[in-house]
C-alpha cells in the first residue's frame, strides 16, 4: 500500500516534496507564463537534483549512481506527477536502459557516453502498419545486414543511435532468433522518412534500414535474446507509466475537489449535489484501488521475481483508471475544461496516449491471458 512506506522511504518522499516546492515550482510558474527554459535553467535543476541525491537513483553504482529500489522509484515518480510539474524529465539522470548489461565496445562507445550525458539513444521496436514484414537482419560472417522499417521511434531525430529489434536469419534462410542491435543514426542506409508529433506532444520518427551493415559486436547480449531483452526494458517503463498515471490522478482529484468546494453561481457549491458526489466518489475509489495495485507490483518487482503479467495488469488498470478519472473531471468542471490551454484539456490528451504507449491495453490483455493459459504465469 502507498501508506506502508518505511521511515526511510517516507523521509525520501518528504525530501522530494521539498525539492518540488523549492526548486521546481518557482520555475514551473515561469514556464506556464510562457517562459522558455534556458540551458542554464536545466543545468541548475540537474545540479540541485544531484545535490539532494535524486539524480543518481536511476544510475548504476559503477557510474557514480545510487540506484533506488523499484518501490522507491515508483513512489518518487508518482510524487513528481502529482505535483503536475513540467520539469520531471530533469530530475533523474540518464539510465542504462537496453544497455544495462553492455560489455566491450557497446560499453565503451555507447553505455559510458550515455551515462556521462554525451550521447542519447532511442528504441526501435514497432513496425509501421504498411511494413511488408518485421525488420530483419541477414547474418553475413561478422556482420548483420539490417533491412526494414520502424515507426514511433521516440526522440529518434536527435538520438545518436537506435537500439533496434530485428529477426536474424542465417545466409541459408534459417532463423537464428531475435536480436537487439545498436545502430548509429548516421550509418549508411539509415533514413528518417517522417517526423511527427502525437496528440500529447511527444516527438517521434519513422525510420528505414536499407541494407545497413553493423558488426555482430553491436548486438546487445546474444542473438536469440532480442525479444526478452526488449520486453524486459519495456516492463520497467510500464511501471513508470503507471506511476505517472497515478500521480496525475492525485493532482486531478485535488483540482476537482477545489472546484467542487468553490462558490457556484447557483448559490451553493457543486459538491453539495448528490449526482456530482457520486461521480467524484467513483474517481476516488478507482484511484485508491489502482494505487494499491501499483505499490504491490513495485514491491513484487523488488523481489526479483518474473512479474511480466503483474506489470501488464498494473499498466492496463492504472492507465485506464486515469483515463476515466480525467474524463470525469472534464465533465464535472464543464465546458471551460475543453478550452485549449486549460490544464484538464492538456491532461485529457496526455492520458489518452498512456493506453497505447508501451503496449496497447487490449494487446496487453491478450498477452496476460496467454501467459496464464499457456505458461501458467501471473497471480491475482
Amino acid at each position: 500500500m502507498p501508506d506502508q512506506l518505511s521511515p526511510e522511504l517516507a523521509a525520501t518522499k518528504s525530501d522530494m516534496l521539498a525539492f518540488i516546492d523549492n526548486v521546481l515550482a518557482p520555475l514551473d510558474d515561469k514556464v506556464r507564463r510562457g517562459y522558455a527554459l534556458s540551458d542554464d535553467d536545466r543545468r541548475r535543476v540537474r545540479e540541485a537534483s544531484q545535490s539532494v541525491g535524486f539524480f543518481g537513483k536511476t544510475q548504476p553504482a559503477e557510474f557514480g549512481g545510487k540506484p533506488a529500489s523499484m518501490l522507491e522509484l515508483i513512489m518518487l515518480r508518482e510524487t513528481l506527477a502529482a505535483s503536475h510539474t513540467t520539469l520531471s524529465g530533469l530530475v533523474f539522470g540518464p539510465g542504462p536502459g537496453m544497455l544495462h548489461a553492455a560489455t566491450g565496445r557497446l560499453k565503451t562507445d555507447y553505455l559510458e557516453p550515455v551515462m556521462r550525458g554525451e550521447k542519447r539513444g532511442a528504441f526501435g521496436f514497432t513496425e509501421p502498419d504498411n511494413a511488408i514484414r518485421p525488420t530483419w537482419a541477414t547474418w553475413d560472417d561478422d556482420e548483420l545486414v539490417v533491412q526494414g522499417q520502424k515507426s514511433y521511434v521516440t526522440g529518434g531525430d536527435t538520438a545518436d543511435f537506435v537500439s533496434v529489434l530485428v529477426n536474424v536469419e542465417k545466409s541459408d534462410g534459417e532463423k537464428a532468433g531475435t536480436a537487439m542491435v545498436v545502430i548509429d543514426r548516421e550509418t549508411e542506409g539509415v533514413e528518417i522518412t517522417r517526423s511527427f508529433n502525437s496528440m500529447e506532444g511527444g516527438g517521434h520518427v519513422a525510420m528505414t534500414f536499407n541494407k545497413v551493415r553493423v558488426g555482430v559486436d553491436q548486438v546487445i547480449g546474444k542473438i536469440g535474446e532480442g525479444m526478452p531483452r526488449a520486453l524486459g526494458n519495456i516492463g520497467n517503463v510500464r511501471l513508470n507509466v503507471s506511476a505517472d498515471a497515478m500521480g496525475l490522478c492525485m493532482w486531478v482529484l485535488d483540482y476537482v475537489e477545489k472546484h467542487l468546494r468553490a462558490p457556484h453561481r447557483s448559490g451553493s457549491p457543486l459538491g453539495d449535489r448528490e449526482g456530482v458526489r457520486l461521480r467524484f466518489a467513483d474517481m476516488r475509489i478507482e484511484t485508491y484501488v489502482a494505487r494499491s495495485a501499483l505499490y504491490r507490483t513495485a514491491r513484487l518487482a523488488d523481489t526479483g521475481e518474473n512479474i511480466v503479467n503483474e506489470t501488464i495488469a498494473t499498466k492496463v488498470f492504472c492507465t485506464e483508471t486515469a483515463g476515466r478519472v480525467v474524463d470525469h473531471a472534464v465533465q464535472l468542471v464543464g465546458g471551460q475544461a475543453l478550452v485549449k490551454g486549460h490544464p484538464l484539456e492538456a491532461l485529457y490528451r496526455q492520458i489518452r496516449s498512456y493506453r497505447l504507449i508501451e503496449g496497447a491495453s487490449d494487446l496487453l490483455r491478450i498477452n496476460l491471458v496467454k501467459g496464464k493459459l499457456e505458461l501458467d504465469k501471473g497471480r491475482v
